[in-house]
């Protein structure tokens, strides 16, 4: 399950579990693209609660949408990542190094308040 929520002008917040699916991730990527229509510099508050990998499927639509995937991270310049999974919150911050212009920053579930504190919040 992928469910997004917009907060205010310019954040979102993204509660993820589970395993995504194709269908799933269509779904899921359309209502992503659709509730970010209008931020510049934005902040995602990204929840992943049990989170699996999704299935080879769901990566492959994932991949075909690679060109709207990037110019939309271009919107946003802070994601706050919440896990209890310590490979989530390392592999969340090395994709911020790899993202240019985008800061990831990792939070155990727990901390919910200073994630949202980092991100200018709360919302």
């Amino acid at each position: 399950m992928l469910n997004v929520i917009k907060k205010g002008t310019h954040h979102l917040e993204i509660v993820m579990s589970g395993k995504l699916d194709s269908e799933q991730m269509k779904v899921a990527l359309n209502d992503l693209f659709e509730k970010s229509e209008g931020i510049e510099e934005g902040t995602i508050l990204c929840d992943l609660i049990d989170f699996h990998m999704p299935s080879l499927g769901a990566i492959g639509v994932e991949l075909s949408m690679l060109p709207e995937i990037f110019s939309w991270v271009k919107k946003f310049d802070q994601v706050a990542v919440l896990s209890d999974t310590e490979w989530l919150k390392q592999a969340g911050e090395i994709k911020g190094k790899l993202i240019p212009g985008l800061e990831i920053k990792a939070f155990d579930r727990s901390e919910r308040i200073e994630a949202e504190r980092w991100l200018g919040g709360p919302f």
